[in-house]
Protein backbone atom coordinates (compact mmCIF):
# COMPACT_ATOMS: atom_id res chain seq x y z
CA UNK A 1 0.00 0.00 0.00
CA UNK A 2 1.24 3.73 -0.74
CA UNK A 3 0.28 6.52 1.28
CA UNK A 4 0.04 9.77 0.32
CA UNK A 5 0.15 12.77 3.40
CA UNK A 6 0.34 16.34 2.89
CA UNK A 7 -0.40 19.03 5.42
CA UNK A 8 -0.38 22.49 5.85
CA UNK A 9 1.60 24.22 9.21
CA UNK A 10 -1.35 23.68 11.09
CA UNK A 11 -1.20 19.70 10.59
CA UNK A 12 2.58 19.42 10.31
CA UNK A 13 2.78 18.87 14.35
CA UNK A 14 1.15 15.53 13.61
CA UNK A 15 2.88 13.91 10.40
CA UNK A 16 6.01 12.84 11.71
CA UNK A 17 4.19 10.17 14.29
CA UNK A 18 1.90 9.15 11.87
CA UNK A 19 4.36 8.62 8.97
CA UNK A 20 6.47 6.48 11.91
CA UNK A 21 3.73 4.80 11.93
CA UNK A 22 2.66 4.07 8.58
CA UNK A 23 6.75 2.84 7.60
CA UNK A 24 6.61 0.48 10.74
CA UNK A 25 3.90 -1.06 9.06
CA UNK A 26 5.22 -1.64 5.61
CA UNK A 27 3.32 1.15 3.98
CA UNK A 28 5.18 3.18 1.69
CA UNK A 29 4.55 7.41 2.10
CA UNK A 30 4.63 9.95 -0.25
CA UNK A 31 5.21 13.46 1.56
CA UNK A 32 4.24 15.98 -0.37
CA UNK A 33 4.85 18.71 2.41
CA UNK A 34 4.89 20.88 4.09
CA UNK A 35 7.85 20.45 5.69
CA UNK A 36 7.93 23.48 8.37
CA UNK A 37 5.80 25.76 10.25
CA UNK A 38 6.07 28.67 7.90
CA UNK A 39 3.04 29.82 7.21
CA UNK A 40 1.35 28.03 3.20
CA UNK A 41 -1.81 27.36 1.66
CA UNK A 42 -3.80 24.43 2.51
CA UNK A 43 -5.15 24.04 -0.89
CA UNK A 44 -1.86 23.13 -2.11
CA UNK A 45 -1.26 20.43 -0.31
CA UNK A 46 -4.89 18.95 -0.79
CA UNK A 47 -4.76 19.13 -4.53
CA UNK A 48 -0.91 16.63 -4.43
CA UNK A 49 -2.29 14.34 -1.96
CA UNK A 50 -5.98 13.85 -4.58
CA UNK A 51 -3.96 14.06 -7.86
CA UNK A 52 -1.31 10.91 -6.50
CA UNK A 53 -4.87 9.14 -5.41
CA UNK A 54 -6.19 9.87 -8.57
CA UNK A 55 -3.39 9.11 -11.21
CA UNK A 56 -2.57 5.83 -9.09
CA UNK A 57 0.82 6.66 -7.85
CA UNK A 58 -0.67 6.74 -4.27
CA UNK A 59 -3.59 4.18 -3.12
CA UNK A 60 -5.05 6.34 -0.37
CA UNK A 61 -4.16 9.58 1.71
CA UNK A 62 -4.25 11.77 4.16
CA UNK A 63 -4.48 15.25 5.03
CA UNK A 64 -3.33 17.58 8.34
CA UNK A 65 -4.31 21.16 8.51
CA UNK A 66 -5.00 23.01 12.10
CA UNK A 67 -8.66 21.68 11.73
CA UNK A 68 -8.71 19.20 9.04
CA UNK A 69 -11.68 20.83 8.06
CA UNK A 70 -9.79 22.86 5.38
CA UNK A 71 -7.55 20.10 3.56
CA UNK A 72 -11.28 17.95 3.46
CA UNK A 73 -13.05 20.72 1.99
CA UNK A 74 -10.54 21.03 -0.84
CA UNK A 75 -9.95 17.56 -1.14
CA UNK A 76 -13.55 16.90 -1.99
CA UNK A 77 -13.65 19.31 -4.79
CA UNK A 78 -11.51 16.77 -6.67
CA UNK A 79 -13.35 14.23 -8.55
CA UNK A 80 -13.05 10.81 -6.77
CA UNK A 81 -12.22 12.12 -3.71
CA UNK A 82 -14.25 11.37 -0.37
CA UNK A 83 -12.45 12.83 2.37
CA UNK A 84 -13.78 12.73 5.72
CA UNK A 85 -12.72 14.78 8.83
CA UNK A 86 -12.40 12.47 12.51
CA UNK A 87 -11.69 13.26 15.72
CA UNK A 88 -12.62 10.14 17.44
CA UNK A 89 -12.21 6.51 16.63
CA UNK A 90 -16.27 5.55 16.21
CA UNK A 91 -15.84 7.80 12.84
CA UNK A 92 -12.59 7.10 11.45
CA UNK A 93 -14.47 3.72 12.01
CA UNK A 94 -17.31 4.52 10.24
CA UNK A 95 -15.41 6.82 7.10
CA UNK A 96 -14.06 3.75 6.40
CA UNK A 97 -16.81 1.15 6.83
CA UNK A 98 -19.77 3.51 5.08
CA UNK A 99 -17.94 5.74 2.84
CA UNK A 100 -14.92 4.11 1.86
CA UNK A 101 -13.12 7.27 2.75
CA UNK A 102 -9.61 7.30 0.26
CA UNK A 103 -8.64 10.49 2.69
CA UNK A 104 -8.37 11.08 5.90
CA UNK A 105 -8.42 14.56 7.34
CA UNK A 106 -6.90 15.61 11.11
CA UNK A 107 -6.19 18.40 12.59
CA UNK A 108 -3.23 19.43 14.06
CA UNK A 109 -5.09 21.46 16.83
CA UNK A 110 -7.86 19.40 17.41
CA UNK A 111 -6.35 15.57 18.25
CA UNK A 112 -2.44 14.57 19.53
CA UNK A 113 -0.43 12.50 17.32
CA UNK A 114 -0.75 10.07 19.45
CA UNK A 115 -4.71 9.80 18.87
CA UNK A 116 -3.83 10.63 15.23
CA UNK A 117 -2.29 7.81 14.89
CA UNK A 118 -5.00 5.73 16.42
CA UNK A 119 -7.25 7.32 13.80
CA UNK A 120 -4.99 6.34 11.03
CA UNK A 121 -4.93 2.77 12.02
CA UNK A 122 -8.51 2.30 12.38
CA UNK A 123 -9.29 3.38 8.90
CA UNK A 124 -6.59 1.85 7.46
CA UNK A 125 -7.93 -1.20 9.16
CA UNK A 126 -11.56 -1.19 8.89
CA UNK A 127 -12.72 -2.93 5.46
CA UNK A 128 -15.66 -1.11 3.47
CA UNK A 129 -18.76 -2.80 4.38
CA UNK A 130 -20.10 -2.79 0.39
CA UNK A 131 -23.83 -3.48 0.30
CA UNK A 132 -26.36 -0.91 0.99
CA UNK A 133 -23.36 1.53 1.06
CA UNK A 134 -21.62 0.61 -2.36
CA UNK A 135 -25.15 2.60 -4.01
CA UNK A 136 -24.58 5.53 -1.56
CA UNK A 137 -20.91 6.00 -2.86
CA UNK A 138 -22.31 5.29 -6.85
CA UNK A 139 -24.82 7.96 -6.06
CA UNK A 140 -22.02 10.32 -4.63
CA UNK A 141 -20.07 9.72 -7.72
CA UNK A 142 -23.22 10.60 -9.91
CA UNK A 143 -23.35 13.55 -8.16
CA UNK A 144 -19.97 14.55 -9.08
CA UNK A 145 -21.15 13.41 -12.96
CA UNK A 146 -23.81 15.63 -12.75
CA UNK A 147 -26.71 12.77 -13.07
CA UNK A 148 -28.90 12.69 -10.15
CA UNK A 149 -30.63 15.96 -9.43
Amino acid sequence: MIIAIGSDHGGIVLKPLIVEYLKSQNIEVIDVGCYTTESVDYPVYALKVCNLINDGEADKGILLCGTGIGVSIAANKVKGIRAAVVSDEFCAEKCAEHNNANVLCLGGRVVTPEKAVRLVDIWLNTPFAEGRHSKRIQMISDIESAKMK
